[in-house]
C-alpha cells in the first residue's frame, strides 16, 4: 500500500473520524472537508479543511490534494457532489444520494426491485392524511433530511393532526408495523462488481436513537439470506461502489421490510472494527480507492453500545477489560442525545 493514495472525505464527524483511522492503517492519506470547524475528524485525518459545501477556493484546494472523494453522511447537496465529480471521482456516485435523500424516491426505487417496504403514501396536506386513513396508526416523516427521529410525528388517529401544521414541504406517511426486531446489513461493492458482506446485525433503538447493536442477530437462516440478497440486489442495481447499509424491519409474522438505505458505513457496523478481520471502514476505503478486495472473516460475536451526551464522562477514566473497546469521538460539546462515543464488547 502506498501513501501516495489520497482520499478526500466530506464531513468531519465520528464516521469520518473512524474512516480516517482505518485509512491510516492501510497507509491511505486522508483529507477532510468539513463545514464544522470543530469537526472531530481533524484529530484523525492527515489534513483538515474547514469550508462551506460550495465551490470556493478552499474546496479547490481540497480537490487538488485528493485522488478519490467519498463522504460520511448522505445529506450533502447533490449538485455540489456532481461538481466535485467532474474533477475527481466521487464514490458512492452522487446520483445515489439523490435517491437516498428522498424517502419517496428511496421507497419507490426499492419497491420497483420487488423488495417490500412498509406501506406508505406521499403527503402534501392534512387532506392527504385523511385520504390515506388506512395507514393509521402510522408515522409521518419529512421526505428529506431527518435522522435519529428528527422530523417524525406519530399519528395514531386523525385527531393527532395538529391544526396549525402547514405542509411547507413533502412528507410521507408510513403505516406502523407489528415489529419483532430491526436488523441491518452492511455490504461492500467494488469497481469490478465483487461484493463482500457481514452477517446481519440486530439493532435496538431507544427514543429513536440506536442504543445497541449485536451479532449474531437472533433471526433464522432464511431471514438472514433474504436480507443479504436484498442488500446485494439494491447495490447491484445502483452499480454501487463503497459500503452500503440497508436497514430492515422484521415483523412478528417474519416479514422482512426495508426501512432505510444509508449509502455509507453505518453506526450499527462499528462492531466490525473488532469483531472481524476487516472493518466496514477499511472495506469502504479499499472499495472507493480501487484497492484489492479482502475476504471477511469473523473473529468474535459482539455487542456495541452508543454513548450519548454526558454519559461520556463515565467512560473517560474507566479501566476496561481485554474484551472491551472504548471509543471517544473527541467532540467538544456533549448534548443530550448526541453520540459522543461507543463501546464494543467481544463475547467469545
Amino acid at each position: 500500500m502506498s501513501k501516495s493514495i489520497s482520499l478526500g472525505v466530506i464531513g468531519g464527524g465520528q464516521l469520518g473520524s473512524l474512516l480516517c483511522a482505518a485509512a491510516k492503517k492501510i497507509e491511505v492519506n486522508t483529507v477532510v472537508l468539513s463545514d464544522d470547524k470543530d469537526g472531530p475528524a481533524q484529530n484523525f485525518c492527515d489534513h483538515f479543511i474547514f469550508s462551506k459545501y460550495e465551490f470556493n477556493q478552499k474546496v479547490k484546494e481540497f480537490i487538488s490534494k485528493v485522488d478519490f472523494i467519498t463522504y460520511e453522511f448522505e445529506n450533502i447537496p447533490v449538485d455540489f457532489l456532481e461538481q466535485l465529480d467532474k474533477e475527481k471521482k466521487v464514490l458512492p456516485y452522487p446520483k445515489i444520494n439523490k435517491i437516498a435523500q428522498s424517502r419517496k424516491l428511496e421507497k419507490t426505487f426499492v419497491n420497483k426491485l420487488g423488495i417490500k417496504t412498509t406501506d406508505w403514501a406521499q403527503i402534501r396536506s392534512a387532506e392527504d392524511i385523511k385520504t390515506n386513513q388506512h395507514l393509521l396508526p402510522g408515522i409521518l416523516k419529512s421526505n428529506t433530511l431527518g435522522y435519529d427521529g428528527k422530523g417524525q410525528f406519530i399519528l395514531n388517529s386523525l385527531d393527532d393532526i395538529k391544526q396549525d401544521w402547514c405542509f411547507t414541504s413533502d412528507y410521507i406517511l408510513e403505516k406502523k408495523v407489528d415489529l419483532k426486531k430491526e436488523i441491518s446489513v452492511v455490504i461492500t461493492r467494488y469497481f469490478d462488481g465483487n461484493i463482500t458482506h457481514y452477517e446481519p446485525i440486530e439493532n435496538v433503538h431507544k427514543n429513536q436513537i440506536l442504543y445497541k447493536s449485536k451479532i449474531p442477530a437472533d433471526i433464522s437462516n432464511k431471514i438472514s439470506e433474504e436480507a443479504i440478497n436484498n442488500a446485494k440486489k439494491i447495490a447491484e442495481n445502483f452499480s454501487y461502489v463503497g459500503v452500503l447499509t440497508v436497514e430492515f424491519f422484521l415483523t412478528q409474522k417474519d416479514e422482512l421490510l426495508v426501512n432505510e438505505l444509508a449509502p455509507r458505513f453505518h453506526n450499527s457496523g462499528h462492531l466490525t472494527i473488532e469483531a472481524f478481520n476487516i472493518s466496514q471502514f477499511e472495506n469502504h476505503v479499499r472499495a472507493v480507492c480501487n484497492l484489492n478486495t479482502k475476504s471477511i472473516e469473523k473473529i468474535s460475536n459482539a455487542e456495541m453500545y452508543n454513548i450519548l451526551g454526558f454519559e461520556i464522562q463515565n467512560y473517560k477514566n474507566k479501566t476496561f477489560k481485554k474484551n472491551e473497546f472504548f471509543y471517544d469521538y473527541l467532540k467538544k460539546d456533549p448534548r443530550e442525545g448526541r453520540k459522543m462515543g461507543h463501546i464494543t464488547i467481544l463475547k467469545d
